[in-house]
C-alpha cells in the first residue's frame, strides 16, 4: 500500500503555513506547493525539526500551464497518494475589473477555480481510495456580489458551489468535504490584493491559525462549511433580510469608496 500524505497549496504563507504545520502536528506526512521554494523548504525543514515527517516539497507556479502534472508526475515518482488535498492557494484583486490587467485577472481564475478543480478531479480516485478529505479556502466573498473585486467574488462563489456539490458527490464514498470562508484575514493576501485593510478587516479580522484550526476541526468533523469568528457567522444570516440589489449597491459603494 502507498503512503498516504496530504496536499496544501499555497503553503508558502498565510492559512496554507498554517495548515501545514497543523496537519503534520497531527501526524500527517505533507505535500507542499507554492512558487517559493525557499519558504517550502524553510517550512520543511521546521516541520521535520518539530518531530514531522520530512514534507515533499513542489515548487510550482499554479498559474502557468501544466502545473497540475507537475504535482501529479513528482507525488508519483514519491510513490505516494493523497490522503487529504487542502485546495488553499488563491489570490485576489482589487478594483474596477475593466481598468485592472486581464491577464492578472484570468490568472486569478485559473489558481482560485481551474487548479481546484483540477486537483479534485484529478485524484478523487486515490481520495475514495482511502477514505480520505477535500478541504477547500473559500470565502465569505462567496456568498455576496462583489463590486472592486468582481472576479475574486465570483471565483470563491463557485468554490462553494463546487465544495457542497463534491460533498454531495463523494459522501457516499466515505469522502468529507469541507469549505472553510473566512472574512479578512491579515496576511500577504492584501498587498497582492492591492488595498489596505480597513474598519472591515479589524472587526471581522481572525489570525491565519484560528483559520487553519477551524478549518483542520471542520474536516475531520465532516462539517459542510466553516466560518471562523462571530462576526462572519452572520453575515450569511443577515443576506437573508435584504435584496440582493441592496447588497450590490452596499458593497459596491464600500469597496470602491477605497480607490
Amino acid at each position: 500500500m502507498a503512503e498516504r500524505v496530504t496536499l496544501i497549496t499555497g503553503a508558502s504563507a498565510g492559512i496554507g503555513m498554517e495548515l501545514a504545520r497543523l496537519f503534520a502536528a497531527k501526524g500527517h506526512r505533507v505535500a507542499l506547493t507554492a512558487r517559493r521554494a525557499d519558504r517550502l523548504n524553510e517550512l520543511a525543514g521546521e516541520i521535520v525539526r518539530a518531530g514531522g515527517a520530512e514534507p515533499i516539497v513542489i515548487p510550482c507556479d499554479l498559474q502557468q500551464p501544466g502545473a497540475c502534472d507537475t504535482i501529479q508526475s513528482v507525488l508519483e515518482q514519491a510513490g505516494v497518494e493523497l490522503e487529504y488535498l487542502v485546495n488553499n492557494a488563491g489570490f485576489g484583486i482589487f478594483g474596477h475589473a475593466i481598468k485592472r490587467d486581464r491577464n492578472d485577472q484570468l490568472g486569478m481564475i485559473a489558481v482560485n477555480i481551474q487548479v481546484l478543480t483540477d486537483l479534485t478531479l484529478r485524484f478523487s480516485d486515490q481520495l475514495i481510495r482511502n477514505r480520505g478529505g477535500i478541504l477547500n479556502l473559500g470565502s465569505i466573498a462567496g456568498f455576496l456580489p462583489g463590486p472592486g473585486m468582481a472576479v475574486y467574488y465570483a471565483t470563491k462563489a463557485y468554490v462553494l458551489s463546487f465544495s457542497e456539490a463534491m460533498r454531495h458527490e463523494l459522501a457516499p464514498h466515505g469522502v468529507r468535504v469541507t469549505v472553510v470562508c473566512p472574512g479578512p484575514v491579515l496576511t500577504e493576501f492584501q498587498d497582492r490584493a492591492g488595498f489596505e485593510p480597513g474598519v472591515d478587516s479589524a472587526i471581522l479580522n481572525v489570525s491565519p491559525a484560528r483559520v487553519a484550526q477551524q478549518g483542520y476541526e471542520g474536516l475531520m468533523a465532516d462539517r459542510r462549511a466553516v466560518l471562523p469568528g462571530l462576526g462572519i457567522k452572520l453575515v450569511p444570516f443577515l443576506l437573508r433580510f435584504f435584496p440582493r440589489s441592496f447588497v450590490l449597491a452596499a458593497v459596491g459603494g464600500f469597496q470602491l469608496r477605497k480607490r
